[in-house]
């Protein structure tokens, strides 16, 4: 929420700041402008303006304009300026709560090609085109949004049955169209928001083509799709369907974003009167082990050191041991917050191993909810590859990779599986051992050995989990895959990609990231299997540890081998001389 931002300049002191002497741009997002003006040009000359042209209406859509992000403008298909007057008003509507979410549903992108009647799937918000080559086309207004040069293309499905043309001379054909919905949301910019709305779409049997997503400065959301899967015409009972759909999954989305003092202890107070807060503690599963609960006045906090969307990370200590301190303090504890919260307990004070993080204790009683564990000194491994530009070499990508894989192996072992395993939550010490870390979204796998919940990070996400589809601990094996990858090449996965386009790509398109052409044969093998779609062809991690043996035999017996003949050179060499 941007309720401390500094408040924006006025919509013509703004417009002043970005243009210069004699209209010359001096501000990099410069293409805001632009885009606006373009925007205003094209409403004043459009025969029939969705809106009167005032200088009320500059105003509003130039603060429309800079409340969103500058990509934004760089995105949005300016000739269709009546798509950002429609996305000015869902956001002006998701202000009320009684009208949220803001909703708009069209059909977009499809030509439907015909040789004789319509028929009954004729929608009314087309409009017939007169063609040389056809008898009547279809032609719908092209999406708001548009990365895809091929949207037209995937809008069309042909095969032997549906689609014929015999030569130029009888070119009418059946084209069987697969139409294109946009569907545009504007509601409070909440956690999780994105991954709730892709899964409401998957449960309607819609599939994404495109998605794009924006939050504004004030706190809003506004999310866009291109999906198919819905027949033309069917606009308004589509739009029923979202409506109805949200509201069942509403509850889900009352967790907000919080902030904690960055003192050296945090304030809690407030927390006591939240609604439907218990009245005494969190109640964790108990199977007789040890007693976890930590004395509070052993209890030392330090420095903030992270915060996240569940907490945030104060280094500190507990009986003269460094210690990490995780902070659960929302101001509304949601009763699915309060459930992971117990389940992270309850896992962790059971893992005992080389290669997780050791847990130490936890404080379960309100106001304060802490999860207590040894502290990493050397941090993430995601911080060392991306933020300290570090790299590792293939010997020492094999050390970090078996690390992982015992803690995975024991995790597995004891039916746990991790559902978020990613390079920020592998942790090293101060002498680079790797440990499996944050385990907010661990489960401990039911009797039948499958889930289907949606958890983790599109980025490092396997297939089955993003498409809702039963899974197991085979999805550990898929995000290692990409983390062995990231491990390789230094490089985020799919990096010029935004997290939600990765995830389509590896549903739809299989994309996988690219594997250098220098890699050791036998790990490039290791990363294809570890991703591979099926998960019961991917190795699990007692297989995986036996083939990083191998290979660091290998590349062992290699180095020293390069090493011998180096050093033989230099004494011939010596000699010589």
């Amino acid at each position: 929420m941007a309720a401390e931002d500094p408040p924006a300049p006025a919509p013509q002191e703004q417009r002043e700041q970005e243009t210069g002497a004699g209209g010359r741009r001096t501000d990099k997002q410069g293409r805001r402008l632009e885009v606006y003006h373009e925007v205003l040009g094209r409403l004043r000359g459009a025969a029939a303006a969705p809106v009167e042209i005032s200088p009320a209406f500059e105003d509003a859509l130039w603060a429309h304009f800079h409340r969103l992000p500058a990509r934004y403008a760089l995105d949005v298909n300016a000739e269709r300026a009546e798509d950002v007057v429609t996305h000015q008003r869902l956001l002006e509507e998701a202000r009320d709560p009684e009208r949220r979410p803001a909703l708009s549903v069209r059909v977009v992108q499809v030509s439907r090609i015909i040789d004789g009647d319509m028929g009954d799937s004729f929608n009314p918000d087309t409009e017939t085109v007169a063609s040389n080559h056809v008898a009547n086309q279809l032609v719908h207004p092209p999406p708001a949004f548009g990365s895809s040069s091929n949207l037209e293309a995937l809008g069309l499905e042909t095969s032997e049955g549906d689609a014929r043309s015999t030569n130029n001379a009888d070119i009418s054909v059946h084209l069987i169209s697969r139409p294109m919905h946009e569907i545009t949301f504007a509601s409070i910019d909440k956690p999780k928001l994105l991954s709730q709305l892709t899964c409401l779409l998957g449960e309607l049997g819609l599939d994404i083509q495109e998605a794009h997503a924006f939050s504004t400065i004030d706190g809003y959301s506004l999310d866009v799709f291109v999906v198919t899967g819905w027949h033309l015409g069917g606009t308004e009972q589509l739009q029923g369907k979202l409506l109805q759909k949200f509201h069942k999954i509403e509850c889900c989305l009352q967790a907000q974003s919080w902030t904690v003092s960055s003192s050296s202890s945090p304030s809690l107070e407030g927390l006591q009167g939240a609604e439907n807060m218990p009245s005494t503690s969190v109640e964790i599963p108990t199977d007789g082990a040890d007693v976890w609960e930590i004395d509070l006045k052993l209890l030392k906090f330090g420095n903030k050191v992270a915060s996240g969307s569940n907490g945030d990370l104060y280094r500190g200590s507990y009986c003269s041991q460094d210690v990490a301190i995780k902070v659960v303090r929302p101001e509304r504890m949601s009763a699915d917050m309060y459930r992971d919260f117990a389940q992270e307990v309850y896992i962790m004070r059971k893992v005992r191993h080389r290669n997780v993080v050791q847990f130490i204790g936890a404080c379960t009683r309100q106001p304060n909810l802490y999860i207590v564990t040894d502290f990493m000194l050397g941090g993430s491994v995601y911080d060392y590859l991306h933020k300290k530009n570090s790299s590792f070499k293939l010997p020492e990508i094999l050390r970090v990779a078996t690390d992982i894989s015992k803690g995975m192996n024991y995790l597995h072992q004891n039916n746990m599986i991790h559902r978020d395993l990613k390079t920020a939550n592998l942790l090293m010490d101060e002498n680079k051992l790797v440990k499996v870390a944050d385990f907010g979204v661990a489960r401990v796998k039911d009797q039948s050995g499958v889930m289907t919940a949606e958890t983790g990070t599109y980025r490092w996400m396997a297939p089955e989990v993003i498409e809702h589809k039963p899974y197991d601990h085979k999805a550990d094996v898929f995000s290692f895959g990409v983390v062995l990858w990231e491990l390789l090449t230094g490089k985020i996965p799919y990096e010029y990609l935004t997290p939600l386009q990765a995830a389509i790509g590896v549903v739809q398109k299989r994309i996988r990231p690219t594997i250098p052409k220098d890699t050791h044969p036998k790990f490039a093998e290791l990363l294809q299997k570890c991703w591979h779609r099926d998960p019961a062809e991917r190795p699990d991690f007692s297989q995986i540890l036996e083939i990083l043996q191998r290979l660091s035999k290998e590349v062992g017996s290699d180095t020293v081998g390069r090493h011998k003949a180096k050093s033989g050179f230099l004494s011939a060499l010596k000699r010589s001389h």
